[in-house]
């Protein structure tokens, strides 16, 4: 019997569509189908470069294709949630970058379209599916290291003026919904936070230090876990060069150093100290486009067998929406000068 191939189309063209398209071709059980994008000279020139016989201009008339069972939302952050209501409420299974959107109400409205028609919603975390990732999640939450003491995020990007120059969504509260934190430090503040357990609350200094744009370049956040664990999550984009993202976690009986993909240091009472280098190339600190593919390979077979089982992807809507209002109460946070809970911004 021949195995049922799944249809992908892809909205949006830009920096991260090629991650989904050789991710979807890497895949087996995987097709792309058509891609749109609002820049006609965009849409056709990645359908040219992926092979792919279909592109829009209007991604509700690719929707409208009983040959796409998957949808991939590639577009800037604050139009997601639109599409995604969309793409469920034509039947349509979802991988959606991050953030899931910019605001709870819009992820809520997209979670409340995925429930309503049956359909599955993964979100983009790519750093999730890494083995380093889930040996020391299986470390922290089998009590490995112990009681939890501090949980730290050192998330050092670098992203030019230019780069916020090249398109006018970048640097706004209105489409990008966020800066250093919102578009590039939400991976590593979803990573502390799905190894160390949820944040309780936050308390935080940010602000544009070095780019000319609405939103933060540069924050510091003290964290308290729910666990009782406290920790310090810097983000920035204003840093030369980039520093590779690193984690520390610490227990009263052990520690774990990550760096990117490789966790540098671990070491535990009563046992020999190792590390251990992945063969997953993360990228992505110096330039958006140095970004793997890996990670999204494994969403998409994680998808697709979501499908398949009728079960919820690895990273459902519930658990992608965890990092924005962490995200937010940071905001909140930064505006007011209070420490945050996360519970009283839900």
């Amino acid at each position: 019997m021949e195995t049922k191939r799944f249809g992908f189309g892809i909205i949006g063209c830009g920096n991260i569509g090629p991650s989904h398209a050789n991710a979807i071709n890497a895949v087996a059980d995987a097709q792309l189908i058509a891609v749109t994008d609002i820049i006609e000279d965009k849409a056709k020139s990645f359908a040219e470069k992926f092979n792919v016989k279909c592109w829009y201009t209007d991604y509700q008339e690719m929707l409208k294709r009983d040959d796409i069972d998957v949808v991939c939302i590639c577009t800037p952050s604050g139009m997601h949630s639109e599409m995604a209501v969309a793409a469920a409420d034509a039947k349509k299974h979802i991988l959606c970058e991050k953030p899931l959107d910019i605001s709870i109400e819009a992820i809520d409205k997209m979670l409340d379209a995925v429930r309503r028609n049956k359909v599955k919603l993964s979100g983009v975390f790519q750093r999730r599916t890494y083995d380093s990732s889930i040996k020391a999640r299986e470390a922290v939450r089998s009590g490995k290291l112990g009681k939890m003491v501090l949980g730290d995020a050192y998330l050092k990007y670098y992203r030019s003026q230019e780069y916020y120059n090249s398109a006018d969504w970048r640097g706004t509260w209105s489409m990008d919904g966020g800066g250093a934190l919102m578009n590039q430090g939400i991976h590593g503040i979803d990573l502390i936070q799905w190894i160390m357990g949820d944040i309780e609350s936050v308390f935080a200094k940010a602000g544009a230090l070095a780019r000319d744009i609405e939103v933060e370049d540069t924050a510091v956040i003290v964290v308290t876990y729910k666990n009782g664990a406290y920790g310090v999550i810097e983000g920035t984009t204003s840093v030369y060069p980039a520093i590779p993202t690193r984690l520390e976690l610490h227990g009263e009986k052990g520690s774990i150093i990550m760096e990117e993909q490789t966790i540098t240091k671990w070491q535990v009472i009563g046992e020999e100290s190792k590390t251990f280098e992945g063969d997953e190339k993360v990228g992505g600190s110096s330039h958006p486009t140095d970004i793997s593919a890996t990670g999204h390979i494994r969403h998409v077979i994680d998808l697709i067998s979501a499908i398949k089982e009728d079960r919820e992807p690895a990273i459902n809507g519930e658990s992608a929406k965890k990092a924005v209002e962490v995200i937010l109460a940071v905001y909140e946070s930064a505006r007011t000068g209070k420490e945050i809970r996360i519970d009283d911004l839900r």
